[in-house]
């Protein structure tokens, strides 16, 4: 189980990488394309926002959203707000999921998530965390998968392997790191890919971005396809 306290500290890192970067933008460069298709880095923000307050949502026992139109409309209202609306909104939805997160709490309950996924409230925190340092990278304003911590690569890396794990539509795949370190994931029936690269390299393939893993050593074929996340 994660370290809330630990992972809340790390998550208050990345909103002093990401406001400030943000910051630097004008309304014009908001209006842009991310490296999302179809968003703008309007959208991008307006999302980044709204997911802290689902989650305070899921910490708070409610539903994270109250549907998927509710949650589409949402972000497609906020994003071609001036920049100014979105770091206020970023900074304050920060806040709500920090001082939520600070209260003491049963931290290894079990809470609902979009689409009946559960999880440990432990591993909220985590979450969060992944969608303000993955969406400061689709930004596309000089954050890159490479400039990730150690940390959160490799937690990232994991974390995205259990949840292909499994997986009846992909094969069984063994990751391995420059450094030597191993991840297994897909289904389980056929000899396993190989794939290996340095650990920004897997992240790509695992999350989708960067260009999704065509930099790894592949054996047993091409690269096997993943399901959008």
């Amino acid at each position: 189980m994660s370290d809330h306290a630990h992972d809340l500290q790390l998550l208050q890192e990345a909103m002093d990488r990401l406001l400030p970067a943000v910051g630097k933008l004008d309304n014009a460069a908001l209006g842009e394309s991310s490296r999302l298709p179809g968003w703008t880095r309007g959208h991008v923000l307006a999302h980044l926002a709204r997911n802290a307050d689902a989650l305070v949502n899921v910490l708070e026992g409610r539903p994270m959203y109250a549907s998927a139109e509710a949650r589409e409309a949402d972000i497609a209202r906020g994003a071609a707000r001036p920049l100014s609306e979105h770091l206020t909104d970023l900074h304050e939805s920060h806040e709500r999921i920090r001082l939520t997160a600070s209260v003491p709490a049963d931290w290894s309950r079990t809470v609902e998530l979009r689409n009946g996924v559960t999880d440990t409230a432990a591993n909220v925190l985590f979450r969060r965390l992944i969608e303000v340092e993955l969406h400061h990278v689709d930004l596309g304003i000089g954050y890159e998968l490479g400039d990730l911590s150690e940390e959160f690569t490799s937690r990232e890396i994991r974390f995205l392997a259990d949840r292909w794990s499994g997986h009846a539509d992909v094969p069984p795949v063994i990751l391995t790191a420059t450094d030597g370190r191993q991840w297994q994931t897909g289904g389980s029936t056929g000899t396993p890919a190989r794939l290996s690269g340095t650990p920004a390299e897997l992240l790509a393939w695992l999350s989708g971005r960067g260009d999704k893993g065509a930099a790894l050593v592949t054996t047993d074929g091409p690269l096997p396809a993943l399901p959008p996340l």
